[in-house]
């Protein structure tokens, strides 16, 4: 008979539980407090992400207009491909809203051409920097920061503040399974916050059109950062310590794992792996290519010549200027910047992944590094995206080279056949 009375014991502590969070008044503010913070979160992502995509759009329509202007005048290759501009650009995911990552801090979006690549490649609007220095106020800001520190006012408190009422022991006796009296009590507070939460989050996945197998996994890695943290507070707030100490614990906890372990590890790991700069990639480019129009033509051309040796039969030079051998210096000093642009590239993945084993000991970074890789926002998705912008501009050369090395007749009709950017990665 024992044994079947105590699963309905635990359930009527999992009821009496669930009446007196439902009338506690606090935790119902703090639940709205989650709610409404989750609701700007997301609709400040729903607004940002709206708002590039129209800037694509808008952008998109006004190239093609600039570009079929342009080249409606031309009456040589040389000069179509060099009044083209060309608009490259990564568009956002369906839950991009989310964590909108890298996009803040790296391009993405370019205006290329058929001159030296790596230029254009690394200049980039400038952000804010009121963005820079403290981020953007997104759903994986709001989850990996905000819902820690909610968690730990709502439950530092729920055994010091039964001992200094004095109800603790009274409650504890009249429980029947003590163990289980406080499991309810923290749980039906951490399932309103993770509901609160995790309500807008779905809501804006489907209006935003995201996948519901990402919307699971984000859910996912929410709940099993809600319960990590629950768990934590839970058993440092059943320490018999004053409210005071275990708050201060607590928080001393989140700012170890939000600030001090990112940014000493940041630093550590900025200093164990330099990295050249973009500015260094820019200079070196832009060198070569100054240095070109001085130097020997037979010069330029060898070195294109080495890299593209079925252009050897046309490389011979014969008048001051001639568009083949502007582009060949200009392909030259691509390849001159290339191995600092391979360093840096290298460079930065590297960083990426010593930070992505360092964010194990920092689970705010975790949280937030994960929601970004599922909005494909992350380091990976900025290098993909320049990856395409590299792989377009080499389709340009492949579309031009053979018009300027044979020297063949000016067709603008052609033009037509020019290659298309496409501004959607791969698998999203």
């Amino acid at each position: 008979m024992s044994t079947l009375r105590k699963p309905a014991g635990r359930w009527a502590v999992a009821r009496r539980e669930a009446v007196f969070v439902a009338r506690d008044r606090t935790v119902w503010a703090w639940w709205l407090v989650v709610l409404a913070l989750a609701v700007l979160a997301v609709g400040a992502g729903l607004r940002e992400v709206q708002q590039q995509r129209a800037t694509i759009a808008r952008l998109v329509a006004a190239d093609t207009a600039d570009r079929t202007a342009v080249q409606q005048g031309q009456k040589d290759w040389g000069g179509a491909a060099y009044h083209s501009f060309h608009l490259t650009w990564d568009a956002p995911s369906d839950f991009a809203f989310a964590a909108l990552g890298r996009r803040d801090d790296t391009a993405w979006k370019h205006r290329v051409r058929m001159l030296a690549l790596e230029g254009q490649i690394h200049e980039r609007d400038a952000g804010h920097p009121v963005l820079a220095l403290v981020g953007r106020f997104d759903f994986a800001f709001f989850a990996a920061f905000v819902l820690p520190l909610v968690l730990i006012v709502l439950l530092h408190d729920l055994q010091a503040s039964e001992r200094s009422a004095g109800r603790h022991d009274l409650l504890v006796a009249t429980a029947g399974h003590p163990a289980a009296l406080w499991r309810w009590r923290v749980a039906w507070r951490a399932a309103g916050v993770f509901g609160a939460a995790a309500l807008p989050l779905g809501v804006a996945g489907a209006l935003a059109g995201t996948p519901p197998a990402t919307l699971l996994l984000a859910g996912a890695a929410l709940a099993a950062y809600v319960a990590g943290w629950t768990v934590v507070c839970a058993a440092v707030a059943a320490w018999r310590r004053p409210a005071e100490i275990v708050l201060a614990a607590l928080v001393a906890l989140w700012l170890l794992v939000a600030v001090v372990v990112p940014a000493a590890g940041r630093l550590a790991i900025d200093r164990a792996l330099p990295l050249p700069a973009g500015a260094d990639i820019v200079m070196t480019q832009r060198e070569a290519v100054n240095d070109a129009w001085d130097l020997p033509k037979a010069a330029t051309m060898t070195a294109f010549v080495e890299r593209h040796p079925q252009w050897a039969a046309h490389a011979q030079v014969e008048r001051p200027f001639e568009w083949k051998w502007y582009y060949a210096f200009q392909q030259v000093g691509d390849q001159r910047a290339e191995a600092l642009s391979s360093a840096y590239t290298a460079g930065r993945l590297t960083r990426d992944r010593w930070a992505g084993r360092l964010a194990w000991l920092a689970p705010p970074v975790l949280l937030e590094r994960t929601l970004q890789s599922l909005a494909h926002t992350d380091l990976r998705a900025a290098l993909a995206y320049e990856a395409r912008v590299r792989a377009f501009h080499a389709e340009l050369r492949a579309f031009y080279y053979p018009r300027l090395f044979r020297a063949e007749p000016f067709d603008g009709a052609e033009l037509t056949g020019l290659p298309r950017f496409d501004g959607m990665a791969p698998g999203r």
